[in-house]
């Protein structure tokens, strides 16, 4: 599923649970392909606008890919009952990031207030491009919606 504005009939979107609306990753083009039992798939295709100088992926494009396969693999592994903050990420950079890629997040771990969680991010050859380590911590959702008039 495309991130992108996925509006109530009052015009706004959740800010919470399983299709909860995040601006900037609808933003990027980034999607989520699979998403359930600790594990998540997302994935985007690169485009211009996502290059840095040398002509590959730039490193905060895959940071937050990383970081949003993580997310949702911790939010998964509870059901969308409450949201994720990043409180520490680790990366390693393996190879340039081009094309297609495709990252797939997994909980390792934690109890009720933190979630470890791991990623591998691969492009189009199956190539590992980067891999990365996240302590997220849970939270209570948020309360309201995101007014699809004000991220535009």
């Amino acid at each position: 599923m495309l991130w992108r504005t996925i509006q109530d009939e009052s015009g706004v979107a959740p800010a919470s649970g399983p299709e909860r609306h995040v601006p900037f990753l609808g933003l990027l083009g980034m999607r989520r392909e699979r998403v359930g039992g600790g594990e998540a798939v997302v994935a985007i295709d690169l485009h211009p606008e996502l290059l840095n100088n040398h002509g590959a992926g730039h490193g905060g494009v895959v940071m937050t890919l990383l970081d949003s396969a993580m997310a949702n693999a911790a939010l998964s592994r509870i059901d969308f009952a409450r949201e994720v903050v990043t409180i520490d990420m680790h990366i390693g950079f393996m190879r340039p990031a081009a094309g297609r890629l495709r990252a797939t997040g997994r909980a390792t771990g934690g109890g009720r207030s933190v979630c470890f969680c791991e990623a591998e991010l691969v492009d189009d050859s199956g190539e590992v491009v980067a891999k990365a380590m996240g302590t997220f911590r849970y939270r209570a959702p948020v309360d309201g919606r995101v007014d699809a008039a004000t991220v535009r």
